[in-house]
C-alpha cells in the first residue's frame, strides 16, 4: 500500500505530504451531542436530574413573602428575622443532602445505581406533594429535609454519566448534560416559583376568577422513565435481570406492535421484534459483551482518598458554599423593601429593590437560559482551548467581580431604567461564571477518581461536602444578610463572606494538579489514544502507560 500511495502521489493525483504533515497526529473531529451512544439512557437520567433543581429552585422568588406570610411581625426587624428564618429553610434541603449523599454513593457501589435513584424519586415526589400542604415553619422544614434527603443521590447520576458513556473522547460533552439539564431545571423552576406563587394575582388570566384552568406540573415522569426505562450500570451487575427494564420494553413492543400492524398489512410480528430487539442491544446494552468476566475488584474505602481527589473535593465544596448564598441571598436582597439612602456613603447603606416574586423569577430564568446557551455553544470551545482546569481558573476569577458590586444595586432602587441594567450586568456574569464552573468541577472530579468501581463513592462524598456547603452557605448568608441589615451596611454579606469565599476558591484552584484532568498525550506517543480508549482501561492504568 505504501508504494501504491507513493505512485499516486509521483503521478500527482494526490499531493505529497511533507515529512512535517506525516509527524503530525490527524486532529479529530468535535464531538456533537447526537453523536454521543446511549442516548435514550441519557435521556432518562436527564429526566431524572431535573427533580433536585424543581424541587430547590422553586422557592427561591417567593420565599420571602412565604415566611412573611406565616410570620406575623409588624415590626422594624420583620425583614431581619424573615432572612434569618429564610436562610435556614433554604439551608434544610442541603444539609439533609450532606447527611445521606455518602449513603447513597456506598449504597449504589453494592447494589447498583438504578434502585438509588428511583428510590430517592419516590421520596422527592411525597415530600414537594406535602410542601405545599404545609402552613407552620415546623412542617416546612420537615417537608423540606425530606426533600433533600430524596434527592441526595445526584451524585450517583454523575457516576452513571460516567459508566453510561465509557469512551473519552465522549465524556466531555456527555458531562454537560447533567449541568445543561440542572440549568433548565432551574429556569424552569424559577419561572414556576416566581409565576405561581400567588398564581391569582400573577396570573389572572389562567387562575383568576375568570382564568382558563388551574395548571400543576406532575413530578411523576421521570419516576416511572427511571423505573421502566433505566439500566444498571453499576460494573458485575450489568447483566442481571430488572424487572421494570422488562416489563417496560415488554409494553414498548406491545405497544409498537399495535400500531405498526395498522400501518404495515402483510408484515410479520416477528420481524418488528428483531428490530427492536437489534435497536434495543445497539442503544441500550452496548457493554454486554465487555462484561463478561468476572466482576471488579474493589478498593478498599482508604485507598480511594488519594492527594487528587482530596484536593479536587475541596474546590468542589467552595464552588456552593458562595454560589448557594448567592441563588438565595439575591432574590431576598431584591425582595427587601427599599431604603431612601438619603445619607449614604460608599460603604454604609441599606434597604433592597422591592420587587415582586412575579418579576424575580422571570430575571432569574431569562438569565438560565442565558446559561444554557453558554453551556451549549461556548463551554466547549473554552473547554477544548483552555482544558476544564483553565476554564475553572476563568470562572472563579469572574465569581468576585459580581460580588463585589451587587449591593449597589440598593442605590438604583428608585432609578428606572438603570436598575434593570445593574440586575442584568450581575446576573450575567454571575450565571457565565456557575455554567463553565459547575461542570468543569464535576469532569474534575471524576477524573481525579482512582478507578471507576469507586466512582459512586466519590460522588456521593463530593455530593456530601457540596450539600454541606450549600446548607453552610444559605444559612451563613441569611445571617449575614440580616446583620447588614441591622447595621445599616447591606454590604456586609457581600464583601465580608461572599466575596472572601470566592477569592479563596480562585486561590485553592492553583493548588490543583493538571495530571487531575485528562493530561495531554506526549509527543511520540499518539497512538496509544487509538488503543485506551475503545478499552476502558481504567483510570490509574491509563495514567501509567501516560
Amino acid at each position: 500500500m505504501a508504494g501504491k500511495s507513493s505512485i499516486v502521489e509521483e503521478r500527482g493525483l494526490l499531493p505529497r505530504k511533507s515529512p512535517q504533515d506525516m509527524s503530525k497526529p490527524s486532529k479529530p473531529a468535535p464531538v456533537r451531542l447526537m453523536d454521543l451512544p446511549n442516548k435514550s439512557q441519557l435521556f432518562i437520567l436527564a429526566l431524572c436530574r431535573l427533580s433536585e433543581p424543581l424541587s430547590n429552585t422553586c422557592l427561591l422568588p417567593y420565599i420571602y413573602y412565604l415566611i412573611k406570610s406565616i410570620i406575623t411581625s409588624d415590626d422594624a426587624n420583620a425583614p431581619q428575622e424573615i432572612s434569618k428564618v429564610s436562610g435556614l429553610l433554604v439551608a434544610a434541603f442541603p444539609l439533609a443532602q450532606f447527611a445521606t449523599s455518602m449513603l447513597w454513593g456506598r449504597a449504589s457501589d453494592f447494589y447498583g445505581r438504578k434502585w438509588t435513584i428511583v428510590i430517592g424519586l419516590v421520596m422527592s415526589v411525597i415530600a414537594n406533594a406535602a410542601f405545599g400542604y404545609s402552613r407552620s415553619i415546623g412542617a416546612l422544614m420537615f417537608w423540606r429535609v425530606l426533600a433533600g434527603i430524596g434527592n441526595g443521590n445526584v451524585g450517583v447520576m454523575r457516576t452513571m454519566t460516567a459508566e453510561i458513556v465509557k469512551e473519552r473522547k465522549y465524556q466531555t460533552r456527555a458531562f454537560l448534560i447533567l449541568p445543561l439539564v440542572f440549568n433548565s431545571g432551574m429556569v424552569v423552576g424559577l419561572a414556576l416559583g416566581g409565576c405561581l406563587a400567588d398564581p391569582v394575582v400573577n396570573m389572572p388570566f389562567l387562575f383568576g376568577p375568570d382564568g382558563l384552568f388551574n395548571l400543576y406540573s406532575n413530578p411523576d415522569v421521570s419516576l416511572f422513565l427511571a423505573f421502566f426505562g433505566m439500566r444498571e450500570t453499576l460494573p458485575g451487575k450489568e447483566n442481571d435481570r430488572d424487572i421494570g427494564v422488562a416489563v417496560g420494553s415488554a409494553l414498548t413492543r406491545f405497544s409498537s406492535r399495535a400500531i405498526f400492524r395498522k400501518r404495515t398489512a402483510g408484515y410479520s410480528a416477528i420481524q418488528l421484534d428483531e428490530v427492536l430487539e437489534s435497536e434495543e442491544i445497539k442503544e441500550a446494552r452496548p457493554a454486554r459483551s465487555l462484561a463478561s468476566g468476572p466482576p471488579p475488584s474493589r478498593l478498599a474505602f482508604r485507598d480511594i482518598w488519594t492527594r487528587d481527589v482530596l484536593v479536587t473535593l475541596v474546590s468542589f465544596g467552595l464552588l456552593p458554599l458562595h454560589n448557594a448564598a448567592f441563588m438565595h441571598i439575591f432574590p431576598v436582597f431584591l425582595s427587601t423593601p427599599a431604603s431612601s439612602n438619603a445619607d449614604w456613603t460608599l460603604l454604609s447603606f441599606t434597604g433592597g429593590l422591592g420587587l415582586q416574586s412575579r418579576s424575580i423569577g422571570i430575571w432569574l430564568s431569562l438569565f438560565g437560559l442565558c446559561g444554557i446557551f453558554l453551556q451549549l455553544f461556548i463551554y466547549p470551545k473554552m473547554q477544548a482551548r483552555l482544558g476544564t482546569l483553565g476554564c475553572l481558573k476563568v470562572a472563579l476569577f469572574m465569581f468576585p467581580l459580581a460580588y463585589l458590586f451587587a449591593p449597589y444595586l440598593s442605590l438604583l432602587s428608585h432609578g428606572g431604567v438603570a436598575r434593570w441594567i445593574g440586575i442584568a450586568i450581575i446576573l450575567c456574569a454571575q450565571v457565565m461564571a456557575r455554567t463553565i464552573a459547575i461542570p468543569s468541577t464535576v469532569i474534575l472530579l471524576t477524573e481525579s477518581a482512582p478507578t471507576k468501581t469507586v466512582l459512586g463513592t466519590v460522588h456521593g462524598a463530593g455530593n456530601m461536602l457540596s450539600s454541606l456547603a450549600r446548607a453552610i452557605g444559605s444559612a451563613a448568608g441569611g445571617w449575614a444578610f440580616a446583620l447588614g441589615m441591622e447595621k445599616g451596611m447591606v454590604g456586609v454579606v457581600w464583601w465580608c463572606y461572599l466575596s472572601v469565599v470566592a477569592f479563596t476558591a480562585l486561590a485553592w484552584s492553583f493548588t490543583m494538579r493538571k495530571e487531575v484532568e485528562q493530561a495531554p498525550v506526549p509527543k511520540g506517543r499518539q497512538d496509544l489514544v487509538v488503543e485506551i480508549e475503545p478499552k476502558d482501561v481504567p483510570i490509574e492504568e491509563s495514567r501509567r502507560m501516560r
